[in-house]
């Protein structure tokens, strides 16, 4: 785990951060629908897992911006940015109907990561405990699939003044309209480290690879 500390006197979002870090600390969050149709029509061709192809994307779009990666160090009052961000997704038990989280580790080389999340998701299968341990990912952030519902919004709210930088994204069924596909999708951010801007540009962002990575 590698990060730099970020100067604050020279930092771009400088006054916001002051403002949202101190006077007003609060987080900013968006729900919106991605078209996910090419990325559907390539896993059925290649024969891979949707959820993973989905998982890798969201990973790749997140750690191409510096402000996606920010952390907070608590014990210092320092601002953070690390050099990657990895995903914990997690795994429903239906017997139990609970969650296990996984911490995937994420690499740019799309086979590397495909595999190792496929590797995470069965060992979590195994178990049941719901072993959570962020103390020792603090550069995870959260990637969470509500298969159950495509739904129309979600919020997702944190304790007042808590200086939680990492992305919590989460996204739901994929439904067709018109001849589309459409997926609802929801990113939470921390309003000292992004605004209306950043948190859409997630959005931007995970089309143009959906695109890009189905050759659409």
């Amino acid at each position: 785990m590698n990060y730099r500390v970020i100067d604050l006197e020279t930092y771009y979002r400088k006054g916001v951060f002051r403002h949202f870090s101190e006077d007003c600390r609060c987080s900013t969050s968006m729900t919106a629908r991605l078209d996910v149709t090419p990325l559907v029509e390539h896993s059925r061709r290649a024969g891979t897992k949707f959820y993973i192809n989905f998982l890798y994307i969201l990973s790749k779009a997140l750690n191409s911006r510096e402000d996606y990666r920010m952390g907070y160090l608590w014990q210092t009052g320092e601002l953070i940015c690390y050099d990657v961000i990895h995903p914990t997704q997690y795994v429903f038990h239906e017997d139990t109907e609970t969650c296990t989280p996984v911490y995937t580790t994420y690499d740019p080389d799309y086979e590397t990561f495909y595999a190792n999340a496929v590797r995470d998701v069965e060992r979590a299968q195994q178990t049941r405990a719901y072993g959570l341990d962020a103390q020792n990912h603090p550069n995870w952030f959260d990637a969470s699939y509500i298969s159950w519902l495509s739904y129309d919004s979600l919020n997702i709210e944190l304790p007042d003044g808590h200086l939680f930088f990492a992305p919590i994204v989460n996204w739901g069924r994929y439904r067709r309209e018109g001849d589309r596909l459409m997926m609802p999708v929801s990113v939470r951010l921390n309003h000292a480290v992004a605004d209306g801007y950043l948190v859409a540009k997630v959005f931007d962002l995970l089309q143009r690879e959906i695109d890009g990575f189905s050759g659409g």
